[in-house]
């Protein structure tokens, strides 16, 4: 959420950013808004203090043997307009907040223009694709064949977009989350954390999936939100605090399930395990001070990119535009691996520095001793996939498949596998 004083101060500002995200602008609808709701609580505080007053003439007036009726009328008008006011300016905060929160956060200026994924800019290709002597088949292709995927006996269970892995799939999924979680804690000193996968209301606001992507959620029966990514449990471990400012940064992970209805994905992706209501990633989280964010937004970007590194996958860094950056975010990095299945690149990691706009809904702030600095501020909070495990997988199935349909393991990957150098039918 937007600052309020902020867009007082900067509604040119606020516009451009909105007009660069391809939205209507606002600016003066809020200034008109919050004119009239400051006007209404200035109203009623003056009559508030006006009755104070009154309450204290009559006992003055009282005890001088003085007639109080008119200090009695004015009284009783005074609690006949309160109750309209009262009404008045709490539809007018409601309608004030209603707005705040569906504004998107401001883009740095340095994110490019344009309106989708097309516009996106290339900053850096690494690591050389492979070459076959053979078409490289699909994912789903190599799991099915292998006897170790099975979409059929995932969607007796539970409908379309599940998957069942079996045997050394399985494992390969479980060691790839141990070996992310390894290099994140040892090499990059993030916290391992477990987090709960069913959260309340406020917490899936405070990261901003409430109100406006609600589709996108699945809700249980009491009222709690399935996780859509770890990032939700993982912010909120700060949600209301005031940190000291020797706290930060702080830097959390974690490999859980993640759960998304894909409402807008009607007829992308239906085959295999791209793009399914339920799958598995390691999240990193940071909560910093907001002058360190740029610097750790490139820090955590290049954590998940050391993985595709160690794994010997190729991919590339893409600086998102605008209009794929989510609202949430200022600036945010995709990190795209190599499919030769598909023989395109495919998103696998997404890394966002959202400023203050997670810290405002969550009211996290920090305070630090020095006295010219003693009023708390926000922190800002980044969040970003190290890595998506599912797509992982699928990478490395694609990119380390022979002619057989044997599946090679990378070898960071063979200690986690008890030594299993293949995976052969």
């Amino acid at each position: 959420m937007l600052d309020l004083k902020w867009i007082r101060d900067h509604p040119q500002e606020l516009d451009q950013g909105l007009i660069r995200r391809g939205q209507t602008p606002i600016a003066q609808d809020i200034l008109n808004l919050d004119m009239q709701r400051r006007h209404i609580h200035t109203e009623l505080q003056n009559l508030q203090n006006e009755r104070n007053v009154i309450a204290k003439q009559v006992g003055e007036a009282k005890s001088r043997g003085e007639n109080i009726d008119s200090y009695m009328n004015r009284a009783s008008e005074i609690k006949t307009l309160l109750p309209s006011l009262e009404e008045q300016g709490h539809q007018f905060d409601q309608s004030l907040q209603k707005i705040l929160e569906s504004i998107p956060n401001i883009p740095f200026p340095e994110v490019p223009d344009g309106q989708s994924e097309a516009d996106n800019i290339l900053v850096r290709e690494i690591g050389k694709r492979p070459e076959f002597n053979f078409i490289p088949k699909r994912h789903f292709e190599l799991g099915e064949n292998l006897g170790l995927m099975d979409f059929e006996a995932a969607a007796k269970i539970s409908g379309s977009r599940f998957v069942v892995l079996k045997g050394a799939l399985a494992r390969l999924e479980r060691a790839l989350g141990a070996f992310m979680l390894d290099i994140h804690t040892t090499e990059f000193h993030y916290q391992e954390v477990v987090p709960p996968l069913l959260v309340r209301d406020a917490t899936v606001y405070g990261t901003g999936q409430l109100p406006k992507f609600t589709d996108d959620l699945f809700k249980t029966t009491d009222d709690r939100w399935l996780i859509p990514t770890a990032e939700v449990s993982l912010t909120n471990l700060v949600q209301g605090d005031i940190l000291h400012k020797s706290e930060l940064p702080l830097r959390f992970t974690a490999f859980t399930p993640c759960f998304r209805s894909e409402a807008g994905a009607a007829g992308k992706d239906t085959r295999g395990m791209i793009r399914q209501h339920q799958f598995s990633k390691v999240e990193l989280v940071s909560i910093t001070h907001p002058q360190a964010s740029t610097q750790e937004h490139e820090r955590m970007t290049k954590a998940a990119e050391t993985i595709l590194e160690r794994l010997d996958l190729s991919y590339r860094l893409m600086l998102l535009c605008v209009g794929d950056t989510s609202a949430t975010a200022k600036k945010t990095y995709d990190l795209e691996v190599w499919l030769p299945g598909e023989n395109t690149y495919r998103e696998i990691s997404s890394c966002s520095n959202c400023g203050d706009y997670q810290a405002r809904r969550m009211n996290t702030r920090f305070r630090s001793d020095d006295p010219l600095e003693n009023k708390p501020q926000f922190v800002h909070t980044l969040n970003g996939s190290g890595l998506a495990v599912g797509r992982t997988l699928i990478a490395i199935l694609e990119n380390y498949q022979t002619e057989d349909g044997s599946i090679i393991i990378p070898k960071v990957l063979q200690p986690y596998m008890g030594g299993l150098k293949v995976i052969s039918k």
